[in-house]
């Protein structure tokens, strides 16, 4: 036994570390709900997309305001000539001053009046001859004709004088975009808040609903082991076993979808928050009315006054930059009508080098200024479909900011409506769980003294239970309503709606009902261009 001794105690001290080991790899994250909003915002891929957005109209915008300014472009070309027309012309384009006579032998051939007409025919053919060999510009290696190398610097710069207003409606439309796209990346961080504070609160709340169900599965345990009791000793008939037996049972898969619900929940919360690993998370950030008072990223929303105008509204002010940017692009439809004046001007310098490198005093120097108007006069209808589409687009875009407008309205009510509806359940529920839990009380003391019936203790139980699930439902309805009206000018419409809790686990009785919701109205066309 001595010698097993040791044996022992080195077993348990490792089943111990390894089970040490365990706890702590299984061990809960405590997560808040200020540090899942700040965890949110660099991983949202929403918000990424709509400063990506920012950034694209930026660039739209500087390429419209880019035909004010002038254009200027440098040039640089090589020509290697492998075969040329001029070849059979005039020879090798090479200069050659061994065959070339001296201009002033030519003169010897000029015909003299003294001379014979014979002669003086022979002397025309000998200095047209003459004519046709020299070069009279000293060299073939100044003249373009079929060089063997070319070398081309060009400078060429260009400036629109008018084009009828095409460019100022290109820029008037590119910053209505940019405008619209800042509209956007304050939409898309408004509308991750209410993302996270729904994933937040619906991983509380099904946390919440597990820990109710829990218990509820513990009471029928209790009340089903008493009952057993009771009938072993003759004092309850079968049927009261029978009855609590099913009672417990009908509460474990309560328990099992709850349980699922909070999976879900959390998982939606991790990827939410981009969270990697599958460690669990513990919610420190209670399900009650002063959470958003104890969380100071929302502290602020939370006290100050929703604006509630429909003019104020994200979808709204989209729809309008939407509606100047189809303006802005008829402008310049209406612009193609119109003559286009513009200046520009070439420099060149241009080489033919024997050699594969010239020097500089070998380049040639051209340099010209145009004055061009370009007037369209015949483009096959082109012109006139360009216009009818931009008046359609205009037409379109007025309209669906009406549409907008009247949605973006109905929207504030409806935002209202919920914040209303969970206050008063949230007021409902206080007093029924208090209640229920006081009767759950009386009830269960009654049932242990033998002074009632099972089935008095299963109906308090089971109203306890849909009390508590009401008050936690109640609760997360409210915080979502507050943070939702409190970024309401900022967000879509109709995104993040209090209503679209997941549904909780309701305990197994026809009796009791779910306190009713604030129904979800629809706001029509949720995107516009």
């Amino acid at each position: 036994m001595n010698r097993l001794t040791p044996w022992l105690a080195g077993a348990m001290l490792v089943i111990t570390f390894s089970s040490g080991l365990a706890g702590q790899a299984t061990e809960a994250r405590p997560l808040s709900l200020e540090e899942a909003l700040r965890l949110a915002r660099p991983a949202s891929e929403a918000v990424g997309l709509a400063r990506v957005a920012v950034d694209r109209a930026r660039g739209q915008h500087q390429v419209a305001r880019s035909g004010l300014l002038p254009q200027l472009t440098g040039s640089l070309s090589y020509t290697r000539q492998l075969r040329s027309q001029f070849e059979n012309v005039f020879g090798s384009t090479e200069p050659d001053t061994a065959s070339v006579p001296a201009p002033s032998s030519c003169d010897a051939f000029a015909a003299d009046p003294t001379r014979p007409i014979g002669d003086r025919l022979e002397a025309l053919e000998r200095s047209v001859a003459c004519v046709t060999t020299v070069n009279p510009f000293g060299s073939f290696s100044n003249l373009p004709f079929g060089q063997r190398n070319t070398y081309t610097l060009g400078l060429a710069a260009s400036q629109m004088i008018f084009d009828g207003g095409r460019t100022l409606g290109q820029i008037r439309a590119a910053n209505a975009g940019r405008a619209s796209a800042a509209i956007g990346v304050t939409a898309a961080e408004a509308q991750l808040i209410v993302d996270v504070v729904n994933a937040y609160y619906d991983a509380a709340l099904g946390d919440r609903v597990v820990e109710i169900a829990t218990t509820a599965l513990a009471q029928s345990d209790t009340t089903l082991a008493q009952t057993r009791l009771r009938h072993e000793l003759g004092t309850v008939a079968e049927f009261d076993l029978l009855r609590a037996t099913v009672a417990r049972d009908n509460q474990r898969p309560v328990v099992i979808q709850a349980q699922t619900r909070r999976d879900l929940a959390h998982l939606r919360l991790r990827q939410v928050l981009d969270l990697k690993g599958d460690e669990p998370l513990t919610l420190t950030t209670a399900l009650t009315d002063t959470a958003l008072s104890s969380t100071p990223s929302l502290a602020a929303l939370a006290s100050a006054s929703p604006d509630t105008a429909a003019a104020n509204r994200a979808t709204v002010r989209q729809a309008a930059e939407a509606v100047r940017a189809q303006e802005g692009l008829d402008q310049a439809s209406r612009a193609q009508r119109l003559p286009a004046l513009t200046l520009s001007s070439q420099y060149t310098r241009i080489a033919y080098p024997s050699r594969a490198f010239p020097a500089w005093d070998e380049f040639l120097t051209d340099w010209n200024v145009a004055l061009g108007v370009q007037v369209p006069i015949f483009t096959g209808g082109r012109l006139s479909g360009d216009r009818t589409q931009a008046r359609a687009a205009v037409a379109e875009a007025k309209l669906r900011y009406q549409q907008a407008t009247k949605a973006a309205a109905l929207d504030g009510y409806n935002a209202v409506a919920q914040r209303d509806a969970a206050l008063a359940a949230w007021a409902a529920s206080d007093g029924t769980a208090t209640q229920a839990a006081r009767a759950y009380q009386i009830a269960e003391l009654r049932f242990r003294e033998g002074i009632s019936t099972q089935t008095e203790l299963l109906d308090a139980r089971l109203a306890l239970q849909q009390a508590e699930t009401n008050r936690a439902q109640a609760a997360r309805d409210l915080q979502v309503a507050k943070v939702r009206l409190a970024l309401l000018a900022d967000l879509p419409l109709g995104s993040g709606d209090a209503g679209n809790a997941p549904q909780t686990a309701a305990p197994a009785s026809s009796q009791t009902q779910v306190a009713p919701r604030a129904a979800t109205v629809p706001t029509g066309n949720q995107r516009l261009p």
